[in-house]
């Protein structure tokens, strides 16, 4: 087998070869490796050539793959059955697990993805609110739902436009975008128009790693407040990867609902979103506000998120933050030593980089970004055994499995790397 010949099998059956975008390599060049199995801190292709992992299936694995308890936890689950369709314990122990470690929320429904936890989020929010006015940030991605694919318009923070084919202009008509960081966008959508809900990552993971201010979050929680308006935090990619209670521990304030994913399904595929009681008892059965689904609530999945986050303690997020800064700081000095910008940041277990002679703070930031320079050194990472991200906006992510030794060899590649493009 190769991985060439396997991708255009692929391709012959599924849409590009790929069952999401970025995995097509687009943004980067080439044609992606196939993989085969992952073990530990590594994926492993159909030709056996081994890559160190910071992607981790985008997040959810933060303690790398194939983890035994995990694992266990699954094979004892599937002993009882794949799925029920009716309420089981482990609903109510992933639940109420959740609901410790997060103080602001009380109650939670799981689904099945990240987009139907936004989607869902903001159906309840709506209903709540009794508004429709839907205020999202230029860069930040809540999922493929219709009203969240949009991009700005020729005023953009006064309306949007459909991102996609298929997506009908109306589905987006109620769907305002602000300038990320920037207070004053918001302000002036309230200005003009009814609010009823504002969603957006505190830290953002998908124009890139790009935290958002403190004192910008503060002003966004107090404008929702004098305008009755829910504020929801999308953390399917912070929750449980930035520290035990995601970008909270970063940011003194209280949301009305959260959104969860990837770390809670243990690498099986659940999302949940959660809040304040009041907002939450607006979902059917006990309110006017419908959400279902088949495998909501999937045992095997809930099996495997338990064993996740009972393997998670505030400690084990100062060694995830202190590698992941000997890796930025690594590749900050490979890039300077060879006159390449770069910009690094990092939360938690999660990192991020630009090469960008600026710090990057929204998404036009971003766009400024060498995607060049990107699709060049992902490329000499990749040929070196390093798996990283196939495109300058996505975020990076160490797990557990991880030590010095395996960011010491990322680094010694970097450096390798950075020279062979500047002598290239």
């Amino acid at each position: 087998m190769s991985n060439k010949t396997e991708f255009e099998l692929a391709k012959k059956y599924i849409p590009g070869g790929v069952n999401s975008p970025v995995r097509a390599f687009g943004s980067v060049g080439g044609e992606p490796v196939m993989i085969a199995r992952g073990e530990g801190t590594y994926l492993i292709d159909v030709e056996g050539k081994k890559y160190l992992d910071f992607i981790q299936s985008w997040g959810p694995l933060i303690h790398g793959h194939c983890d035994k308890d995990i694992e266990n936890a699954i094979t004892n689950a599937l002993k009882n059955g794949t799925s029920y369709g009716a309420p089981s314990l482990n609903e109510t122990a992933l639940a109420k697990l959740m609901c410790e470690k997060f103080s602001c929320v009380d109650k939670i429904r799981f689904v099945s993805s990240g987009t139907e936890a936004t989607m869902s989020a903001i159906r309840v929010a709506r209903g709540y609110a009794k508004k429709d006015g839907l205020i999202k940030f230029e860069g930040c991605y809540h999922g493929h739902s219709d009203a969240l694919l949009v991009k700005a318009g020729s005023g953009a923070t006064t309306y949007g436009n459909a991102s996609s084919a298929g997506v009908p202009q109306n589905a987006v008509k109620d769907t305002h975008l602000a300038i990320y960081n920037d207070i004053k966008s918001v302000e002036e959508i309230f200005k003009n128009h009814q609010i009823g809900v504002v969603i957006i990552e505190p830290i953002a993971g998908n124009m890139g790693l790009v935290p958002a201010k403190r004192e910008f979050l503060k002003a966004l929680r107090k404008i929702c407040d004098e305008n009755n308006a829910v504020l929801i935090l999308d953390e399917v990619m912070s929750g449980f990867r930035a520290s035990e209670i995601g970008a909270l521990k970063f940011y003194d304030i209280t949301p009305d609902l959260i959104t969860f994913g990837k770390v809670i399904g243990g690498g099986l595929n659940v999302a949940a979103f959660g809040g304040k009681a009041q907002i939450m008892d607006v979902l059917s059965p006990n309110g006017a506000v419908y959400q279902a689904g088949t495998l909501s609530g999937n045992p095997l999945a809930m099996a495997a998120g338990i064993a996740a986050l009972n393997k998670i303690t505030p400690e084990i997020y100062v060694k995830l933050e202190s590698l992941a800064k000997r890796l930025m700081s690594g590749f900050k000095e490979a890039a300077n030593a060879v006159k390449i910008p770069l910009q690094t940041e990092v939360r938690g277990s999660m990192f991020g980089f630009f090469f960008n002679e600026k710090e990057v703070l929204n998404y036009d930031d971003a766009l400024k970004s060498d995607t060049k320079m990107y699709a060049k050194f992902h490329n000499q990472m990749l040929k070196r055994g390093v798996y990283l991200a196939p495109s300058q906006f996505e975020t990076g992510f160490i797990c557990t499995a991880m030590g010095e030794n395996e960011i010491d060899f990322a680094v010694n590649c970097a450096k390798e790397a950075f020279l062979e493009i500047k002598n290239g």
